[in-house]
């Protein structure tokens, strides 16, 4: 295989990548310090492991398993129902905090950034490991939980630095050192590079990240598609992909699941939660002025065994009125009386501009811009009331019947605390960590 040596300036660019350690058990633990140094999961609500802490994950815990398997391996384990409307609230304080010390900061995820730190030695008087360090004490200090973070001189080395020491790791890997961090990089372990590829580049004879990056350019683009070459420029310390801060607006796809316990054979409870889905997934595609070209629906029996179906629509849409048609006609092929469900799902798929939907002769346009108006005062309606203040009949048993029943129908604290004024559906962005101070 014909190589090339790695040869980089130290800081053409500098991209931090912050990873929050154990996120969901870490908010857990911030807001109830009593419960720090405990292995904590969340997910009781689900009856499996949304998340566990790091003391949890050294007896054997990992996700998804199932709360019985968990008393097995560590039955001092500590339950605690998700809150993820107090981990969205610490997400949203952790952004605030690296927007202190740059204003190039891409959400990647609810415990993931990626902050564009080039030029900010001379602001910080000091390296760019240093700022990342900062950055680091920033969140522990005002967030009460710890993050690794990784610097480097792309997306994709910042991202195997933060993976390096976890957790509260801090990794710098300058042009200079990119090679001793790669060499003990597995391929399957870069940043999008999934098992298939791994195994192909594996009977090239690249086993590591530094055999892949050392590998020639021509060899690359012979063989591999241009995805892969851009994560070939990123390990050489070429930055292709940059640090995007606009919220995203475009999507190919939305997807909404509910899971509910326990398991159930209601046809008219299962069926409300699909609804309930499609309800969510609309509200979203019209945000972002979105139709859908096709409908996925799928349910997920108590085995944990999917089955599901996909209907093409008569005309893009992101209105449910016009989509519950396909919704029941797609249930009806897919659920079987007396089966057990615990989780229902929609994906509005082939989506596309509302405004470049093309109508034909035969549209009704009056019924459409009557819908338009109608799912317009319904969306303002949410905005100042609450979601779900108006939604469809078909929806109405989720209300009935709770959620997660029984002893995993346990709810977060900060839902069934409530501050003066509030109610079940409005309330203010603060988490019972700041009520309590």
């Amino acid at each position: 295989m014909t190589t090339q040596p790695l040869t980089i300036r130290s800081w053409p660019r500098a991209i931090l990548h912050l990873d929050a350690d154990a996120f969901f058990a870490s908010c857990e633990q911030a807001i109830h310090p009593e419960l720090r140094g405990q292995p904590v999961i969340t997910g009781k609500e689900r009856g499996i492991v949304a998340a566990a802490s790091y003391e949890a994950k050294a007896r054997g815990v990992k996700r998804g398993m199932s709360l019985m398997d968990v008393k097995k391996v560590c039955p001092e384990a500590v339950l605690v129902p998700s809150d993820y409307e107090t981990y969205s609230l610490f997400s949203v304080r952790m952004f605030e905090i690296l927007r202190r010390f740059s204003p190039d900061v891409e959400e990647y995820s609810i415990d993931e950034a990626f902050v564009d730190l080039t030029g900010l030695r001379r602001k910080f008087h000091c390296s760019y490991g240093e700022i990342g360090a900062q950055i680091q004490a920033a969140v522990e200090r005002d967030l009460g939980i710890t993050v690794s973070v990784g610097v480097s001189l792309s997306k994709v080395l910042a991202k195997a630095g933060s993976k390096y020491h976890k957790p509260h790791g801090l990794t710098v890997i300058p042009g200079r050192d990119i090679h001793r961090y790669l060499e003990k990089l597995s391929v399957e372990k870069i940043w999008g590079i999934g098992p298939n590829t791994a195994a192909f580049l594996n009977k090239l004879g690249i086993g590591t990240a530094l055999e892949f990056a050392r590998t020639h350019e021509d060899v690359i683009k012979k063989h591999l598609s241009k995805p892969y070459q851009e994560i070939w420029c990123e390990l050489n310390g070429m930055s292709v992909y940059p640090v995007v801060t606009e919220s995203k607006s475009t999507y190919q796809s939305i997807s909404k699941t509910k899971t509910f316990t326990p398991p159930s054979t209601d046809e008219a409870f299962v069926f409300a939660q699909l609804s309930k889905n499609l309800e969510n997934a609309c509200i979203k595609a019209r945000r972002h002025n979105l139709a859908a070209t096709r409908l996925i629906i799928f349910l997920r029996k108590k085995d944990f065994r999917d089955i599901g179906i996909e209907l093409r629509l008569n005309r893009p849409t992101g209105y449910p009125a016009e989509l519950f048609d396909a919704l029941r006609e797609g249930f009806r092929q897919v659920y079987q009386a007396g089966i057990p469900y615990r989780l229902t799902g929609v994906v509005l798929a082939g989506l596309m501009p509302e405004n470049r939907v093309q109508f034909t002769l035969f549209d009704d346009m009056a019924r459409i811009e009557k819908m338009a108006k109608i799912y317009h005062s319904v969306d303002e309606l949410s905005a100042r009331f609450g979601k779900h203040t108006v939604q469809h009949a078909s929806s109405l048993p989720t209300k009935v019947q709770t959620q997660h029943e029984g002893a995993r129908g346990d709810v977060p604290v900060r839902r069934g605390e409530l501050l003066k004024g509030e109610n079940r559906r409005q309330r203010l962005g603060l988490p019972m960590l700041h009520m309590k101070v």
